[in-house]
């Protein structure tokens, strides 16, 4: 079983920026992909970047030149950087890792944390 544990979200202004942070661990051979998705209230999750074991990234076309996501493979660890933020940017997060264990594939998710940006 793996567990996906994220943290670092919270209340900021516009403009401003946070940090996320997401840990997978559990009997894990390799991680392929980890990222992060979002979701407001009424709306559709939806992806904000992700990061192969490689380092290739695909980021959100709303997101794209304010946030960067970026992994330590050693601690099957990603984050994701996210500056001047917009109060659209508001959701609950959730950091997804992609992988193998010694059971077969796995496709976890964190229980999401909760960022605001006011305007």
């Amino acid at each position: 079983q793996v567990q996906v544990v994220e943290s670092g979200g919270g209340l900021v202004q516009a403009g401003g920026s946070l940090r996320l942070s997401c840990a997978a661990s559990g009997s894990i051979l390799s991680i392929s992909v980890m990222g992060w998705y979002r979701q407001a209230p009424g709306n559709q999750r939806e992806l904000v970047a992700v990061i192969t074991s490689g380092g290739d990234t695909n980021y959100a076309d709303s997101v794209k030149g304010r946030f960067t996501i970026s992994r330590d493979n050693a601690k099957n660890t990603v984050y994701l950087q996210m500056n001047s933020l917009k109060p659209e940017d508001t959701a609950v997060y959730l950091c997804n890792a992609q992988g193998i264990t010694e059971f077969g594939l796995f496709n976890s998710w964190a229980q999401g944390t909760q960022v605001t940006v006011s305007s």
